[in-house]
């Protein structure tokens, strides 16, 4: 079948399911919708459905993506509030989710990649592994105070 050949109740279903698999934000079931041709009207009318039957909430979604991005991926906060900004989830949840993560927790699993990125760059000069462990560390979304004061440790 077709996408274009469904009904707007099916298209619905099929996005329930879509949404019952995994976490969604709003931004990437609008560009699914998207997908079937659908108008405006139509679409904003199943995202209003998926929200008033929870199948849809940006607020669970920024918590859960911002404790699955750090505990998994060992992302900093400023990556996460960036990655949570691409999906166009709002400022208050971006914030409700990056609460989700411990300060205890952040700073032990900054300590824990630190030194396991250190242990691989052992036979470099100094100069160099602080190079090296800054743009680890950087590009992972970390603060740079926060990265600063562990590469003066070295």
């Amino acid at each position: 079948m077709n996408k274009k050949d469904l009904t707007k109740n099916e298209i619905e279903c099929k996005i329930q399911i879509y949404c019952s698999y995994q976490e969604r934000c709003h931004k990437d079931v609008y560009m699914k919708l998207k997908e079937y041709t659908l108008n405006e009207n139509h679409i904003n009318d199943i995202l209003t459905n998926l929200i008033t039957q929870n199948y849809l909430n940006e607020s669970r979604f920024s918590k859960l993506y911002s404790r699955s991005k750090f505990n998994i991926k060992s992302w900093g906060k400023i990556r996460i509030k960036n990655e949570l900004r691409k999906r166009n989830v709002s400022t208050q949840n971006i914030k409700s989710g990056l609460e989700e993560i411990n300060e205890l927790e952040y700073k032990k699993k900054l300590n824990e990649i630190f030194y396991k990125k250190l242990s691989s760059l052992k036979s470099s000069p100094k100069r160099l592994i602080k190079q090296k462990m800054f743009q680890y560390l950087n590009y992972r979304g970390w603060e740079s105070a926060l990265i600063y004061e562990k590469i003066n440790e070295i």
